[in-house]
C-alpha cells in the first residue's frame, strides 16, 4: 500500500511471513495489521476465512505459499523495489506470480493427481506478470516513482521477457488434463496473449468486447 511507509511494510510482511509457519493464528493476524488496518482492503483482512475455505489437505500448500511470499515482499519492500538487472526481475516475478503458480501446480496434485512442470509454472505467472508490468508501466513511475523495468533494458526487451515466459505458460498448459483445471488456468492466459499483442500493436490495453469475447471462446473450447 503506498500510504503505508516502507520499514512499516518491512516489519508486518517479516512477521505474517514468520506466522505463517504454524498453525494460523487469526487473532495474532489481526494484532500485527492492527497499525494499518484502516489502510486494508477487506481482501488482506479476511486472510482467515480464505484459509477457511481451503480443502483441509490443500491449506499447508497455500499456508507455506503465503509465507513464501510475504518474505520475499518484504525483501523488495526493503530494497524499495529497485529492480535493476534480469536476475532482479526473475527474483521479483516470482515472488509476486511465479510462486502462485508452484503453489496451484501442488494443489493440482494434491487434489486432482496432475502432475505438472513447476519451472514452468513459475514461467506461467512471470508471464502474467510481465505483461502487468508492461501494462502499468507509465502509471507506477507516475504514481509511485516505481519502475520494475531492468535498468539497460528497452520496452522490447520487456516485451521479449514477456513472450519467452507466456512460451513456458503455453507448455504447461499442455501437460493439464483435467478440465475443470484446465479453463481455470485458460482464460488468465488468453487474456494475457491478446493483451499482449494489443500493446505491440500500439494499444494500452484489449477492450471489453474483447474480454467478453476471450471468455465465450475459453468456454467453448
Amino acid at each position: 500500500h503506498e500510504e503505508v511507509e516502507n520499514d512499516t511494510k518491512h516489519a508486518i510482511l517479516m512477521q505474517v511471513s514468520d506466522l505463517l509457519k504454524q498453525p494460523f493464528d487469526e487473532e495474532q493476524y489481526l494484532q500485527l495489521l492492527a497499525p494499518v488496518k484502516d489502510k486494508m482492503p477487506e481482501v488482506t483482512l479476511r486472510l482467515g476465512d480464505w484459509l477457511r475455505a481451503c480443502p483441509e489437505n490443500t491449506v499447508h500448500i497455500v499456508m507455506n505459499s503465503a509465507h513464501e511470499m510475504a518474505y520475499g515482499m518484504a525483501k523488495w519492500v526493503k530494497a524499495d523495489w529497485n529492480i535493476q538487472t534480469k536476475e532482479d526481475l526473475d527474483d521479483y516475478t516470482y515472488y509476486v506470480a511465479g510462486l502462485v503458480g508452484v503453489m496451484l501446480s501442488d494443489i493440482w496434485e494434491q487434489s486432482a493427481g496432475v502432475k505438472t512442470d513447476k519451472d514452468l509454472a513459475i514461467g506461467y505467472g512471470r508471464g502474467l506478470q510481465a505483461v502487468n508490468i508492461l501494462r502499468n508501466e507509465q502509471e507506477d513511475y507516475d504514481e509511485r516513482g516505481v519502475s520494475f523495468v531492468p535498468d539497460d533494458w528497452t520496452r522490447q526487451d520487456l516485451f521479449d521477457y514477456a513472450d519467452e515466459n507466456l512460451a513456458k505458460a503455453d507448455e504447461y498448459m499442455k501437460s493439464i488434463n483435467k478440465k475443470t483445471i484446465l479453463l481455470f488456468c485458460r482464460l488468465p492466459l488468453a487474456l494475457a496473449h491478446k493483451t499482449l499483442k494489443a500493446m505491440k500493436n500500439g494499444r494500452e490495453k484489449i477492450y471489453r468486447q474483447e474480454v467478453e469475447e476471450t471468455v465465450e471462446e475459453v468456454q467453448k473450447d
